[in-house]
């Protein structure tokens, strides 16, 4: 029951909760004491009502320190999987089947100056991160000295946790695609004369012409360029590296159906006079929580919030000075460059007007059961080679900017949270790599946002395909911060990010190009549409929009109802037209709309894509499609406007038929929340029957919403109806008496106190059912649960 429990606090069901795999209950009131090395003083952690951990340190390293071991107590596998898998080291644990997906990360480590790279951090970020790395181990020491409290997986697969370095983080720098694939489908589709029809797949924003880079030859690049950049090229036979099971759409469409809202509004637009900012991070739900809570105080040092497990700090919170949030910024950081190999010598490439060598790192990977496998590594000028073609005299390097010297983003959050203004905010944002919208609000009533993240120097190229490898499209630097978008107390009073393309009017895109490719801008606008309407806008309201399931797309389509539907499409069409257009969990209209949806998106692609492209587009984008209907042209046929109202009409039909196949013949009793559930399964349940029988499925409940709407709730219609991702944790902040006051999302309506930092208006949230009963076992369990962890 306990580790039942445990997995429940560890899964996205109930987002923002702290708990994890703990071996044993917590007793209210109950004080205990943990001696542990590493430690430099001891460190007070009080557990409040709902299990949240305030940490009072005597310095930054034990802060920090306080946050590792807590993190390695509730979510030590967590971490550790993914741990051995970012180090390539599954292997060793499980066997020659993951030997490829060993020398994939491996490929993508940092083989650098690592020393280098620690001496030019910060000191105290520096510290900070030392801390975190010794509180990880100082968990694991505890356990390895009671292996009977180490979480079940443990005993189950045979394996036990890796110790940490803090040179890892450093080290690991991720293995991701980017964009990489959709610049070997813009080649192919320009090989087949057919470019133009990617703007039905990812339409290019700001308006943009594509332009061939010289010398590309588009024909000869395929598939087979991504190498092990493709997951089906590095599998593993289980999570998590999930990836692998997705086609090509599906990874396209995750990939810009996960995302963030995020708004500030100044204190001349709110009712109380004070700031308010809110921020909803919409992540995978559906396996491991990907946030831990935490409350972290230290000389120089108060922030209280939502973190990464495994990475040090908060990514959304407040401090005693200022609230922060974050949404996804669209940046292109990658390229694929092609080489040209030495015929007969295919360990040189053809750059900058002679052979070079590959540089070449040579690893040994332990394997489980089989003797240990020699890999080597290759690169050029620091790029990882991801495929070659030695009998084609062609390979292909993989430019991120993650493998950049100074891309050290696991420390990036300890620098955001050691600031104390705009100002050392900016200084700390250089460490940041990944694309961020930073929204912030402080307590003198100022707010601003930034975007962050690296972005590289294309001189003479766009990033919309890949470009020849021989040095003359090479990048040239990375984009300050300074010359990205921000505003800083700006005019209207507010503003808002929900990973549209906002890169604002006037801003010299052509000469600093960051990004074409971005997600549709259908919650973004229903923020906007909100707030505009809002003079005087409350913490109530910015908790009422985060659980909003207004669509506009849903608008969009009931505006495109024929006047005179078919007999077979009345039923559909009169549902639709009495409908408001909220895809709340009770609504039939919404089951019928997300049925029709899929059915027109299909007949759309059907007419509009051109034969010779199809299987390189397999699915449309939402708001082209809507645009094209809205404004039909020939591409439609001879008389367009006709062919529109056909198509929807047939689409009505079909949504409805497939509503009576998933709901019954009676539309009273259809929901879309009887299809749209929250389902929380371990990530290798599927896969070990051990840990499925360890930890059963959770069933979260029903959900409103979809993909499109404020309160993500999106699914992937190949894969069913459950809800894949959202909010993993909602927060509401706002300034009071010079001090922070923050509205946290809990399965809980009380406030909770810690020094300085009052709780209010906490709600659920999802408007899936959360077990209220199960929330008043947990407050009576944590309340005031006091740990002191002191130095051995």
């Amino acid at each position: 029951m306990i580790q039942r429990r445990a997995f429940l606090l560890a899964s996205a069901a109930l987002v923002a909760m702290p708990g994890g795999l703990l071996a044993k209950p917590r007793v209210k009131g109950g004080t205990r004491a943990v001696r542990l090395a590493g430690a430099r003083a001891p460190i007070e952690v009080i557990e409040d009502e709902l299990g949240v951990p305030h940490v009072r340190a005597a310095s930054l390293h034990d802060a920090f320190f306080g946050q590792g071991y807590l993190v390695a107590r509730d979510r030590l596998f967590q971490i550790d999987t993914e741990h051995r898998r970012d180090m390539g080291r599954m292997a060793e644990a499980f066997g020659p089947r993951f030997v490829a997906a060993d020398k994939a990360a491996r490929l993508f480590l940092y083989h650098g100056d690592i020393d280098a790279e620690l001496a030019a951090l910060p000191p105290d970020v520096l510290e900070c991160a030392r801390g975190y790395v010794a509180g990880v181990n100082a968990r694991i020491d505890e356990l390895a000295a009671d292996p009977s409290q180490l979480p079940l997986e443990y005993a189950i697969l045979g394996i036990s946790p890796l110790r940490w370095d803090v040179r890892d983080l450093v080290r690991d720098r991720g293995i991701s695609m980017g964009d990489a694939d959709d610049e070997v489908r813009r080649a192919q589709l320009q090989a087949r004369g057919l470019l133009d029809a990617d703007q039905l797949m990812i339409p290019l924003r700001p308006t943009w012409s594509f332009t061939i880079p010289e010398g590309l030859d588009v024909a000869a690049v395929s598939e087979a360029d991504l190498g092990i950049l493709d997951p089906a090229n590095r599998s593993a036979s289980f999570a998590p590296i999930q990836e692998a099971r997705l086609d090509p759409a599906e990874r396209g469409a995750d990939r810009f159906a996960l995302g963030s809202n995020a708004w500030t509004v100044a204190a001349s637009r709110t009712a109380t006079g004070r700031p308010i900012l809110a921020n909803d991070p919409h992540l995978g739900i559906g396996g491991s929580s990907p946030r831990h809570m935490v409350h972290l105080t230290a000389p120089g040092l108060d922030v209280i919030g939502a973190g990464a497990p495994g990475l040090p700090g908060i990514m959304q919170g407040h401090t005693d000075r200022f609230a922060f949030g974050r949404t996804n910024f669209h940046i292109d950081q990658t390229d694929l460059f092609i080489l040209r190999t030495k015929e007969g010598d295919p360990g040189r490439y053809w750059r900058n007007g002679e052979w070079k060598a590959f540089e070449t790192v040579e690893e040994e990977i332990a394997v489980k059961g089989a003797p240990p496998e020699r890999v080597t590594l290759r690169y050029a000028n620091g790029r990882p080679i991801v495929s070659d073609d030695a009998a084609r005299n062609r390979a292909v390097a993989f430019a991120t900017v993650s493998m950049l010297p100074g891309a050290n983003m696991r420390f990036a959050m300890i620098a955001i949270n050691l600031s104390k203004d705009w100002a050392s905010l900016r200084q700390a944002f250089k460490l940041h790599v990944s694309p961020t919208n930073f929204h912030y609000a402080d307590i003198d009533g100022n707010t601003g946002w930034q975007t962050i993240g690296f972005v590289p120097r294309r001189p003479k190229h766009d990033g919309l395909l890949p470009a020849p490898g021989d040095g003359d499209f090479d990048w040239t630097g990375i984009l300050p911060v300074e010359d990205m978008p921000f505003v800083y107390n700006p005019p209207e009073g507010w503003f808002a990010s929900a990973n549209q393309m906002n890169l604002p009017a006037g801003y010299p895109y052509r000469e600093r190009i960051i990004s074409f490719s971005w997600s549709d801008p259908f919650r973004y606008d229903r923020c906007a549409e909100v707030l505009r309407a809002q003079p005087k806008h409350r913490i109530a309201d910015s908790v009422a929009l985060q659980h909003d399931v207004q669509s506009l797309p849903a608008r969009a389509l009931v505006k495109l109802l024929p006047a005179v539907p078919s007999p077979e499409a009345a039923s559909a069409a009169a549902l639709l037209r009495r409908w408001d257009c909220g895809i709340e969990a009770d609504s039939a209209a919404a089951l019928l709309y997300e049925m029709v949806m899929i059915a027109l998106s299909a007949d759309f692609r059907e007419a509009i894509v051109p034969a010779a492209a199809k299987d390189l587009i397999p699915s449309v984008n939402l708001a082209e499609m809507l645009r094209m209907l809205a404004m039909p042209d020939m591409r439609l046929g001879a008389d367009p406007a006709a062919a529109r109202d056909a198509m929807v009409d047939r689409a009505l039909v079909a949504g409805w038929k497939r509503a009576v196949e998933l709901g019954g013949p009676d539309p009273a009793g259809w929901k879309w929340g009887d299809l749209h559930r929250v389902t929380i399964a371990h990530p290798l349940a599927a896969s070990n029957p051990a840990i499925a029988a360890a930890f059963p499925k959770i069933d979260g409940g029903r959900s409103g919403g979809d993909g499109q709407t404020p309160m993500a709730r999106g699914f992937n219609a190949k894969r069913g109806f459950n809800v894949s991702h959202g909010a993993s944790y909602l927060f509401v902040a706002t300034s009071a008496r010079g001090t922070t006051a923050v509205s946290c999302c809990f399965p809980a309506s009380r406030a909770i106190r810690a020094r300085r930092v009052t709780a209010i208006s906490i709600r659920c949230g999802s408007r899936a059912r959360c077990s209220r009963s199960g929330s008043a076992r947990l407050r009576r369990r944590h309340a005031e649960t006091r740990l002191m962890l002191t130095p051995a």
